[in-house]
């Protein structure tokens, strides 16, 4: 069974940087198509933050995040990561780590089959 496991989040304030880190069970990365970062607000639905092909390591952001945030990753460590730079309030949530072992839109939640437990990031203006 595949396990991912988020850490990293914490309380900022806005202008800070936090690191999200994502490892998941060996073995299982390589199997991986892409890796995504989703976060969810209060009252709001789950939300498309970044994605990672593994394979050839090309990333996607959705534009609320684009020139701040960046995502990684580390075939050796079999960990994926989030860089958040320039964080605002609006950026706070709960953030989750994803996994698709298939082809799909990247942006759907629905396109992965797996998900780390979450972890929170708040932003204080």
């Amino acid at each position: 069974q595949v396990q991912l496991v988020e850490s990293g989040g914490g309380l900022v304030q806005a202008g800070g940087s936090l690191r999200l880190s994502c490892a998941a069970s060996a073995r299982t990365f390589s199997n991986f198509y892409t890796m995504g970062w989703f976060r969810q607000a209060p009252g709001n639905e789950r939300e498309f933050v970044a994605a990672i092909r593994w394979t050839i390591g090309m990333t996607y952001y959705a534009d609320s995040v684009k020139g701040r945030f960046t995502i990684s990753r580390d075939n050796s460590e079999n960990t994926v990561y989030l860089q958040m730079n320039s964080l605002k309030p609006e950026d706070t949530a709960v953030y989750y780590c994803s996994a698709s072992m298939a082809v799909g839109d990247f942006r759907d939640r629905r396109s992965y089959a797996y998900w780390g437990q979450g972890t929170q990031v708040t932003v204080s203006s």
